[in-house]
């Protein structure tokens, strides 16, 4: 069989804001790595519950792991990272140093981490989860599991945590963590969670337990199909988006480990829920626009109505010269100003639905982009075949 042409691939996709380099054991050609790590790349079929790839191609797992100073935790993250997966032929781990001052990187090459992504300053959680995706591809993972530094999550269940994506049941998986059962969950949070849960499922059309989970792992496919934009909540946003992208999305319940250090990422939890809420509003926005600007049109339209009927049954009713009086400019006003309001909704709601399409258009382009560099064209695939 042929072996894979060199595919050449460009180092600044994910360097476009200056702010990420790659360490020198990562400094290595994407094109080789293209040509050696994924020979004859084909999609995944399911055959009684094992999935596979056509033509025999060996299963590539990349554990990715965000880090900010967790140099204290990160050892117990990697130690619980299994060795060996059934039907997994190599796991490899990716370290995001998101500007971390600490031992951070020493202590993961310490345990034989030779994949890093920098970034010079913080940048936050969700830039780190985009570079780390787009790392993980570039890296020839065929699937992806993200994780945390903090060893919030139990490693050694990301067998269970794959299993309905290696039986071809699942596109992406979610790791349900039944924050119901959280000790050091106040009830205050736990009610936070759910409400905020519930109101992430309406936006995705999902039933999904516990909608921030970062414990996830994704398929090659799926990644390839999520473009994050949101600086915050970026398990949010690609539960969206997975969801309006048709991709399968399965949940697993799994127990986290006890608490080891306070959050980073939010001071409290109203800052979670006040963050949080512009991505969700953000995303029926650009998902649901008619849902959301209708919804407004016709709230105004109703408003606006009510002055003028008023109006119009007491000119009727009455035929006083105090019913054309001055006492009745100022709400007939108002409900001109609500009409106004309407009407403006309904059009936005019209730019919203072309601003949502032309999107749609214009992550179909990124994707076969993506493809494209990465070497998973179709044009590539004919060609191995």
């Amino acid at each position: 069989m042929p072996t894979s042409p060199l595919i050449t691939l460009p180092l600044n996709l994910a360097r476009r804001d200056g702010n990420q380099v790659y360490s020198n054991d990562a400094r290595r050609s994407i094109s080789r790595k293209a040509a050696e790590s994924r020979p004859l790349r084909f999609r995944f079929f399911s055959e009684r519950g094992i999935i596979h790839h056509k033509f025999g191609d060996a299963m590539k797992l990349v554990v990715m792991i965000p880090c900010l100073n967790e140099e204290a935790t990160l050892p117990l993250v990697l130690e619980t990272i299994p060795k060996k997966i059934p039907g997994i032929d190599t796991i490899e781990t990716l370290i995001i140093d998101d500007g971390c001052t600490d031992n951070t990187v020493a202590v993961a090459k310490k345990y034989g981490v030779t994949e890093f992504l920098h970034h010079r300053r913080n940048q936050g959680l969700s830039k780190s989860f985009r570079h780390g995706l787009v790392r993980a591809l570039e890296m020839g993972a065929d699937i992806i599991v993200n994780t945390e530094g903090d060893n919030q999550y139990k490693q050694e269940r990301i067998p269970d945590l794959i299993q309905p994506i290696m039986d071809g049941a699942a596109d992406v998986v979610i790791a349900d963590r039944m924050t119901h059962s959280i000790e050091h969950f106040s009830l205050a949070k736990k009610l936070l969670q759910r409400f905020g849960t519930h109101v992430l499922n309406l936006a995705a059309d999902t039933h999904i337990p516990d909608a921030i989970s970062g414990f996830r792992a994704y398929t090659r496919e799926a990644a390839m199909q999520l473009n994050p934009v949101a600086n915050y909540s970026w398990a949010t946003e690609t539960t969206i988006q997975a969801s309006h992208k048709q991709q399968s999305i399965a949940v697993v319940s799994i127990e986290t480990n006890p608490k080891l250090r306070e959050s980073r990422q939010f001071k409290s939890s109203w800052q979670h829920v006040r963050r949080s809420s512009i991505t969700i509003i953000r995303a029926f926005i650009m998902y649901k626009p008619y849902a959301v600007f209708f919804s407004l049109g016709f709230l105004f339209l109703v408003l606006g109505v009510i002055p003028f009927a008023h109006f119009l049954w007491l000119s009727i009713t009455q035929r006083t010269r105090i019913v054309f009086g001055p006492h009745h400019l100022q709400s007939l006003i108002i409900g001109s100003v609500l009409l106004i309001a309407s009407f403006v909704s309904f059009t936005l709601g019209v730019v919203a639905d072309l601003v949502r399409i032309n999107r749609l258009l214009l992550e179909d382009v990124l994707e076969l982009t993506k493809r494209d560099r990465l070497g998973d064209s179709i044009r590539n695939r004919t060609r191995r075949r």
